[in-house]
């Protein structure tokens, strides 16, 4: 949190280092939560280009006194829901770099882990939208449910009910208990 605040300070100074060391930090955990919300690996390289691209031209005016990572977060999940919105994408898959990681395994597992994964964002893409979000939010944006309730606008406690509901429901569909 230190290294966030002293990169805030030289990036409103106009530094391009502390622009880049942002860029290298958040890329990754940005990319993994752009293509879960968006099912799409393109797509969400696209949103989180425009994000700092938007972040890099906003030098000069850049004021920020929460966390960073909380910002560029919700940065790209505000684009993300306007590229849904235009484009009227469902939203099904958890990130693409979770199927990476299978290709270290032997190729049972891979087909396992590649079926399992396939059954739960087609679980996950039967949620509510409100639901889906903060699950994604939550376990792929790694964001407390404070600020996930900042970002959609409703209580903590809506969220954390969101959140349980959420899970249950994907149990059940997972479990065959309800109709898919």
């Amino acid at each position: 949190m230190i290294e966030d605040e002293l990169l805030k300070l030289r990036f409103k100074c106009g530094s391009s280092e502390a622009l880049r060391r942002i860029y290298e930090k958040y890329l990754n955990s940005l990319l993994t939560l752009a293509m879960a919300l968006l099912n799409d690996v393109n797509a969400a390289e696209d949103v989180v280009h425009d994000v700092f691209v938007s972040f890099a031209k906003s030098t000069g005016d850049f004021k920020l006194r929460g966390s960073l990572k909380s910002y560029l977060a919700t940065c790209v999940i505000n684009r993300a829901r306007d590229r849904i919105r235009t484009n009227k994408r469902q939203p099904v898959r958890l990130a693409e770099s979770d199927l990476m990681m299978s290709e270290s395994n032997g190729p049972e597992e891979s087909v396992i882990f590649n079926e399992e994964t396939r059954r739960l964002n087609q679980a996950i893409a039967k949620l509510p939208d409100e639901q889906r979000e903060v699950i994604i939010l939550r376990l792929n944006g790694q964001m407390k449910f404070k600020e996930i309730a900042r970002l959609q606008g409703v209580s903590a406690n809506t969220i954390q009910g969101r959140y349980r509901y959420g899970l249950n429901k994907l149990r059940s569909i997972l479990n065959g208990k309800v109709e898919e």
